[in-house]
């Protein structure tokens, strides 16, 4: 019986799919009309200082965002990995911001990072008077704001994956490469972590994944501003769907952002037949 909810659920996602490939290509604006104009919506969105932004945006939160979780999750897999005391309170703590949703963490991060409420006024009410801690309201700065509130919501996750990786390396390995004098940079560098590869590839695409989708996040925290600074695609799709009424150009920023989703996907999904392929034939 799980089959009819599946097939139900892959049925509304492709032909809600199809249907905004098609509305991409008319000159829909507040509803949906007939006709075709070719690729206008996609050179319009293309062109456009907000989609350019936009695509810049996603670029550095996305490289920024994945790199750091990954490497902050890993250190603190390794850091529970040494069996230290209080271990299940440590993990608790770390994936307790899973629990939390993006709009309450952009929030709390907002209020924390607001110059008039937040950690600026604090440290100035302490007496440092000269600090400053405005990247909420720098436009060259506020984008790193998201990766930080990002990598906070984030990291507990890569850190679970990268812990059960960690627990399942094979103890005569680790064995073996002390008895050959392995120190404890050689053997996380050089033995175990060759072992979490596809552990790692797993962490990248999800992380991927939620950057290129990221939208409750940037609105609760800064709503792609100061001005359009922190625009990201998902923005750019609300705005010119249910704010400028541009249905058709809305959808054409929809189907771009998919195709970018696909562009992470597809290569993994051809990783993993290629992996499962060789393990069937091991």
């Amino acid at each position: 019986m799980i089959w009819v909810p599946l097939l139900l659920s892959a049925a509304h996602l492709v032909s809600f799919s199809l249907w905004t490939i098609w509305i991409s290509f008319t000159p829909s604006t507040l509803v949906p009309v007939s006709g075709w104009v070719g690729l206008r919506n996609y050179t319009a969105v293309i062109a456009s200082r907000n989609w350019q932004i936009a695509f810049d945006n996603l670029l550095l939160f996305g490289s920024a965002f994945v790199l750091l979780s990954l490497v902050t999750g890993f250190m603190l897999a390794i850091l529970l990995d040494q069996r230290i005391r209080g271990e299940n309170v440590l993990r608790s703590i770390f994936l307790y911001p899973l629990a939390v949703s993006f709009v309450v963490t952009g929030t709390v991060w907002s209020w924390l990072l607001n110059p008039g409420i937040g950690i600026e006024k604090l440290v100035h009410d302490l007496g440092w008077t000269s600090f400053r801690f405005d990247w909420l309201v720098d436009r060259d700065m506020a984008i790193w704001t998201i990766v930080i509130a990002a990598i906070w919501q984030s990291s507990g996750f890569a850190m679970a994956l990268f812990l059960a990786g960690l627990r399942s390396v094979d103890a005569d390995i680790i064995k073996a490469a002390q008895i050959d004098g392995a120190g404890p940079f050689r053997m996380y560098g050089r033995v175990i972590l060759p072992t979490l590869w596809p552990i790692t590839i797993t962490v990248v695409v999800v992380q991927l994944q939620f950057a290129i989708s990221a939208f409750d996040l940037v609105r609760a925290l800064t709503n792609g501003g100061p001005g359009i600074a922190t625009q990201l695609p998902a923005l750019v799709v609300y705005d010119l769907m249910f704010q400028r009424g541009l249905l058709g150009r809305g959808a054409a920023a929809a189907v771009l952002m998919l195709l970018i989703l696909l562009a992470v996907l597809l290569p993994y999904a051809a990783w993993r037949y290629v992996q499962q392929r060789r393990a069937t034939h091991a």
